[in-house]
């Protein structure tokens, strides 16, 4: 019994300290470019305890770049994704959860099979796509192709198939709709479910990057991630110092959020992950 004990002790000490291990290395990057933002280029690659403190970078930044125009884009682009996400989603998981119609087997499993299917091997044919449309250099073709989220779909259908049918004859009889069932029956008990997946759309769509890069070519259109790296480019000739603080605007709104509500975060996925 108390070799058990040890034995799990001792397991139990090989896995923190890995994940602590694997969190250094992780937050490494971040500490260099906060160090790096913050303090003289001549300190970029240099660490001396009492180097001088400086906001300059971060005005430099903004003055060369426009991040402003690039903030823009990108919270319009997140903002229409996820509002268009979460009324499709919800629409296609309602009826794969509660309805029987043909083909719905076929079609739920065509839904799946999206899954298996990376963005990055559709990028030419929906560059052919929104060139026909007419719709190439602009925020609506960045949006376009992942507005129908299959990873939605399938965690809404999970979360509304364990709702009990009896919340639903209940609303039937007092005289409900199928529009106001799901409004406001459905809809509510899954709110954990539509945080978990907001803050995966939202994070992904931030920091999403090739196809952006592919389909806008103009400061009005480009989102914050291929702005920056362009910003970043070697021929631009900017030092680590400003091209760090770029990045520190760039990923701040995230980085906040994140710090501010972790533990929302943390449980919601753990709700949605239960259900």
């Amino acid at each position: 019994m108390t070799a058990n004990i040890q034995r799990r002790k001792f397991s139990f000490s090989i896995e923190s300290s890995a994940a602590y291990f694997l969190a250094f290395l992780w937050v490494l990057p971040l500490v260099y470019a906060l160090w790096a933002a913050f303090h003289p280029a001549e300190y970029a690659t240099r660490f001396e305890l009492f180097a001088p403190l400086t906001l300059s970078n971060f005005a430099t930044a903004w003055e060369q770049a426009p991040f402003a125009r690039y903030f823009l884009n990108t919270f319009l682009l997140v903002t229409s994704i996820l509002l268009v996400q979460f009324f499709l989603c919800t629409l296609a998981a309602y009826s794969f959860a509660r309805f029987e119609f043909p083909g719905k087997s076929l079609a739920f499993g065509l839904v799946l099979i999206q899954l298996m299917i990376m963005p990055e091997v559709l990028i030419v044919e929906n560059y052919t796509t929104m060139s026909n449309l007419g719709l190439v250099d602009s925020i609506l073709a960045i949006g376009l192709p992942y507005m129908a989220s299959a990873f939605g779909i399938f965690l809404l259908r999970q979360t509304f198939k364990t709702i009990p049918h009896e919340l639903e004859d209940a609303a039937k009889i007092e005289g409900c709709s199928l529009w106001q069932i799901l409004w406001k029956v459905y809809v509510p008990l899954a709110r954990p479910t539509y945080v978990a997946f907001g803050l995966v759309s939202i994070s992904y769509h931030w920091n999403n990057f090739l196809w952006p890069l592919v389909i806008t070519n103009s400061v009005t259109t480009r989102p914050l991630t291929v702005g920056l790296a362009i910003f970043g480019a070697p021929e631009s000739g900017v030092d680590w110092s400003i091209i760090t603080a770029g990045t520190l605007l760039a990923v701040a709104p995230l980085l906040v959020a994140f710090l501010l509500f972790q533990r929302q975060f943390v449980q919601s996925f753990m709700h949605a992950g239960i259900k």
